[in-house]
């Protein structure tokens, strides 16, 4: 299994246009990439211009897979104007 942890850090004032792009991600990658074990979204506590989406892929083809989905590719042009740094995207390998 490969993780994923997506750090991203919003832009004043523009949380609600965010999260409703990633919360419809989420939903699509949910109902269409059983390859995708967790996509879930997360809101820093301490830093509320912070998120992370924490991922999980069965296997790498799973996680190239997400990477040429239709409404991952359509996500980032409406995710970008809300970002107010690159993103920091980690990849884990499992530990068993």
């Amino acid at each position: 299994m490969i993780g994923v942890v997506a750090k991203l850090t919003i832009a004043e004032g523009k949380h609600a246009e965010f999260e409703q792009v990633a919360k419809d991600l989420m939903a699509k990658v949910k109902a269409n990439e059983p390859g995708t074990l967790t996509y879930q979204l997360y809101k820093s506590k301490s830093d509320a211009n912070v998120y992370i989406f924490m991922e999980q892929y069965a296997t790498e083809d799973d996680l190239k897979a997400h990477g040429k989905t239709e409404y991952f590719k359509a996500a980032g042009p409406q995710l970008a104007p809300c970002l107010a740094a690159a993103p920091d995207i980690q990849y884990f390998d499992i530990v068993e």
